[in-house]
């Protein structure tokens, strides 16, 4: 069902230091941040050859990452994202298979601009699986 890793994302305290640790010390290829208001957060992929690395950064107070943050001030990997080719019909095969889809279930538009769920990490060894559909 899952395919390719798409991007493995990174909660961060500073978002420049972030982009200048991947940037200038790492080489990588960095994106401008962008902001998701949607998702409380503004992001920074990284290309690399073979998937992306994506920083995260609280936007406003709600932020999901905030909170996490509150718990790993240092920052720290927040979720790992998959893809399926159609995220309806891997929605409901993991449901099935009692998986729990967080968020009421129904996709929402991520930053890639694609639809995309959440995992609880209680149901995959402690990881936030985020499904993006391709």
């Amino acid at each position: 069902m899952i395919g390719r890793l798409n991007h493995v994302a990174i909660a961060v305290p500073d978002l420049e230091a972030g982009i200048t640790l991947y940037r200038d010390t790492l080489g990588a290829k960095v994106n401008a941040p962008q902001d998701e208001p949607d998702h409380g957060v503004t992001v920074v992929f990284i290309e690399l050859p073979n998937t992306k690395i994506e920083l995260l950064h609280p936007l406003g107070e709600n932020s999901p990452i905030a909170a996490f943050l509150e718990k790993n001030p240092s920052g720290g990997i927040h979720h790992i994202c998959y893809e399926v080719d159609d995220i309806l019909a891997a929605r409901d095969k993991l449901q099935a298979a009692g998986a729990r889809v967080l968020g009421g279930g129904e996709p929402k538009i991520g930053a890639h601009g694609k639809p995309v769920l959440f995992l609880h990490p209680k149901d995959f060894t402690g990881t936030l699986i985020e499904l993006e559909q391709v």
